[in-house]
Parts: structure tokens; C-alpha cells; sequence
């Protein structure tokens, strides 16, 4: 029995090596060349469109190392595109973050139950509880880098729509002072990098697109879908309709001010009135039992002592 446990592991360790080293170094034909030399052809063409070309070592390495785990499940074109699109909203636009982002994916699926299950050995729990254990782990691998891209993304889109109205007002001065649309979108990504760094970076990305030869309409629309916000995206329209008809730039931008300000004080108000819900759960867990222990604690005791009395 031991021979064949023996056998069984070395087998094992062998074939998951060379596995590893197939997927690393296995040869590609001439096709897979030439599309791949295309393809990075073009991914540099967009990068450096958008100004993103990496020159950071870390993020070379890192999608080295993703390459072979996004080899294992590659997704379809949908996926991809949708994959994509996500993390640009969260603030990821280099060509290498979904290949990063699948390897995180799996490495997240085999390796929390590889860990449950190491635990489960050690402790030696019995089968039934292992397997529950064992499925609770493979749920959270599956469903924890998608919920954190969720919040990555939500909470991206909440800074730009609460720091929106700021930049349109920016706008309208730097319209209104001479400036073209261009030039003011200049201007206000150079002066909201402090205050607001996600709307300054998606500016200098739409000033970097157009400066390359993309249409305003389409640098405008990939703004939109870059950010997934309704009211960056009811702007963008607004812009490609004021500019095509020959109206008054400055006076559009300066309404639509006004009311994303009205809009942003009315969220602000229904999340005030939400507060007081939100904080009912707390409350009614943690502060009202302490507020009972202290208050009838001691006359809980006197009770107590007066019927040991008794």
C-alpha cells in the first residue's frame, strides 16, 4: 500500500511538473506568432494612445506569471471584452490586467480549498464536515475577486460622480475665460489631480486620445465607458450634441452644473435619511444589551440574593 502511495505521489508531481513547464515553454506556430506580434502591436498602439505604457518591471513580471494560469480556463471574446471593460472602470487600463486578474481568479479558486483541506487533515475532521468546509472554500475562491472588483469599481464611479460637478465648474470658468473644449479639458485635469486624481487621469486619457488623432465625439464616448457613471455619460452626450449643432458650449456646461449640483445635494439627503436605518441593526446588536446588562444587572443580582435568602 505504501508502494503504490508512493508511486502515486511521484507520478503525480511529475506529470504536474512538466505540465507547468509545457504551458511555460511549450513551442507556438507561425500563426500564434504572427497573431501575437499583432496583437502587441496593437495593444502599444492604444497604450500609448492612452498614455498608459508600462514601464514598471513588477508589472512584466507579474503577467509572465499570470500568462500560464490564464493558459489553463482562457475566457471567450464576450468575457474578455466585459472583463476589460470592468477593469477599466475600476481604474486598470493596462493590456496585461485581465490576464492578471484570471490568474488571481484561479489561484483564488484552488488555493482556499487546498488550504480548508490541508486544515481538515490536520485536524482530522471527519468526511462530512470536510466536504462542507471544503465547498465553503471553493465558493469564496470563486466568489471573492468578483465582489472585490465590484467594490473597486462602485467606489471608483462614487468618486467621479461626487467630484463631477467640481470639474464642470472648473470647466465652465476655463470655457467662459477663452478656452476651446480641449484646452479646458487640459486645464482641468491638471488642476483637479489633487483633489480629484480618478476624473484628472480619465481627462488626460480623452486630452492623450484626441492629441493622437481619435474624433472628439469618440475620445468623448470612451470617456463614458471607461468610468460606467450616468452623469459622466448624460455629459458626454450633452457635449457631442452642443458641438454638432454649433450651440454655446459654456452655457450647456454651466446648466448641467447647476443640476448635477441639485442632483449630488439630493444624494447626499438620501443618504442622510438612510443613516438612521443603517444604524438601527448596530444598535439593536450591540448597544441596547449592553444598555440592559448595566441597568438591571444589579437588580438582577439583589433579586438573585434575595430569593437565596428566602
Amino acid at each position: 500500500m505504501i508502494f503504490i502511495v508512493a508511486i502515486s505521489t511521484f507520478a503525480a508531481i511529475t506529470f504536474g511538473v512538466m505540465s507547468i513547464y509545457w504551458l511555460l515553454y511549450r513551442p507556438s506556430s507561425a500563426a500564434t506568432e504572427r497573431l501575437k506580434q499583432l496583437g502587441e502591436t496593437r495593444g502599444a498602439t492604444a497604450t500609448a494612445s492612452a498614455g498608459r505604457i508600462e514601464s514598471n518591471p513588477m508589472a512584466g513580471v507579474a503577467e509572465r506569471m499570470a500568462k500560464p494560469f490564464s493558459r489553463l480556463a482562457p475566457p471567450s471574446a464576450a468575457e474578455a471584452h466585459k472583463l476589460q471593460k470592468q477593469l477599466m472602470q475600476a481604474g486598470y487600463h493596462s493590456p496585461a490586467a485581465p490576464i492578471i486578474y484570471r490568474a488571481i481568479q484561479l489561484v483564488a479558486l484552488f488555493t482556499f480549498p487546498a488550504v480548508v483541506a490541508l486544515g481538515c487533515i490536520m485536524l482530522a475532521r471527519p468526511f462530512s464536515s470536510a466536504f462542507l468546509w471544503l465547498m465553503s472554500a471553493f465558493v469564496v475562491g470563486f466568489a471573492l475577486p468578483r465582489y472585490v472588483l465590484r467594490k473597486l469599481i462602485k467606489g471608483r464611479q462614487q468618486r467621479v460622480r461626487w467630484g463631477l460637478a467640481d470639474a464642470l465648474d472648473l470647466m465652465v470658468v476655463s470655457i467662459e475665460a477663452g478656452l476651446g473644449l480641449n484646452a479646458a479639458l487640459v486645464r482641468v485635469g491638471e488642476e483637479m489631480r489633487d483633489a480629484h486624481p480618478e476624473i484628472s487621469e480619465e481627462f488626460e486619457l480623452t486630452n492623450l486620445e484626441i492629441r493622437v488623432g481619435r474624433e472628439r465625439d469618440e475620445a468623448l464616448r470612451n470617456l463614458a465607458e471607461r468610468t460606467g457613471v450616468d452623469d459622466l455619460q448624460s455629459l458626454v452626450a450633452m457635449l457631442i450634441q452642443a458641438d454638432r449643432f454649433g450651440t454655446s458650449i459654456a452655457r450647456a456646461v454651466r446648466i448641467y452644473s447647476d443640476s448635477l449640483r441639485t442632483k449630488r445635494r439630493q444624494r447626499a439627503e438620501q443618504a442622510a435619511q438612510k443613516a438612521a436605518v443603517k444604524l438601527l441593526l448596530p444598535l439593536a446588536l450591540f448597544l441596547f444589551p449592553t444598555l440592559f446588562i448595566v441597568i438591571l444587572g444589579p437588580a438582577m443580582i439583589n433579586l438573585i440574593d434575595t430569593f437565596a435568602k428566602m
